[in-house]
């Protein structure tokens, strides 16, 4: 496995939730971690901000870069892209784990909504993804990993929230597309979903409380993170990784731990998915 010691992971939507688990799990490997959100102020409902992450990932282990980040603005993203390159001598990873969420039909959903999470989810992976190609392709071992499903085409899934699925699936689409734009050079690009819900704030406070103890822990989607981006072989690449299925790849078969309420007898499969990993 590639050690992440110096490494630069550039992480957008990193000041909670798998963002900030993506970080600090890589600050243990002795990364540097870039950690790019909107949030630089306290949120009254979500805690965490891109400052209160910077300081974790340091008492983790690793060297961190706060940069408040809105990844709808293009020019915004290009620089800061660029002062994470010349602060760190170059940017290894980037994970595109900002989104936005909207479990609304077409029909109830206004448009204005529509664009800001297709601006957060496909624009803003596509322009994250185009500002770090560059110094991804003079990486050793250049990673995307971005946090989007599976294209399940399954009617029961095109048809309950046509906005936020469009969004999600284009995230997918421009990952599948990049993994063979860059694969002759050495960079992989590779979507990353979770087998389950997973217990965020976030989750929280947008659904159903009750799905928060039927949820797993943001840490299996950080371990899981955490074995693609240990791969110098383009392995993932060109692949919709399910976390459960990356770690049993890796040999671990106890996902007890991962549970947010160890009680639960069972947990909520995540969107998109209609069987388990096996």
């Amino acid at each position: 496995m590639n050690d992440l010691h110096n490494k630069t992971i550039f992480i957008t939507g990193a000041s909670r939730g798998i963002g900030r688990e993506i970080a600090l799990t890589c600050a243990k490997q002795g990364a540097n971690v870039v950690i790019a959100a909107k949030s630089a102020e306290p949120h009254p409902k979500l805690p965490g901000t891109i400052h209160t992450v910077a300081e974790e990932v340091e008492q983790a282990g690793g060297q961190a870069l706060a940069i408040q980040l809105d990844v709808r603005d293009e020019g915004a993203v290009n620089a800061a892209v660029e002062q994470a390159a010349k602060h760190f001598g170059g940017i290894d990873a980037l994970i595109n784990n900002a989104s936005a969420i909207a479990l609304t039909r077409l029909q109830d959903t206004d448009v204005k909504r529509f664009d800001l999470i297709h601006q957060i989810n496909t624009r803003g992976t596509l322009v994250c993804s185009k500002a770090a190609i560059p110094y991804l392709k003079q990486s050793d071992n250049g990673h995307i990993i971005t946090l989007s499903p599976p294209m399940n085409m399954a009617k029961h899934w095109l048809g309950p929230f046509i906005p936020y699925t469009l969004s999600k699936y284009g995230m997918s689409l421009l990952t599948l597309g990049l993994a063979e734009e860059l694969r002759g050079d050495g960079v992989s690009a590779c979507a990353l979903w979770p087998q389950t819900a997973i217990a965020t704030a976030a989750v929280q406070y947008a659904l159903d409380e009750r799905i928060m103890k039927k949820s797993r822990t943001p840490a299996i989607m950080a371990d899981a993170a955490l074995a693609i981006l240990q791969t110098d072989d383009l392995s993932f690449s060109g692949q919709t990784c399910i976390d459960e299925g990356v770690l049993r790849d890796q040999g671990i078969t106890d996902f007890e731990p991962y549970k947010y309420d160890a009680s639960a007898e069972s947990l909520e499969r995540d969107l998109y998915l209609d069987t388990d990993y096996k």
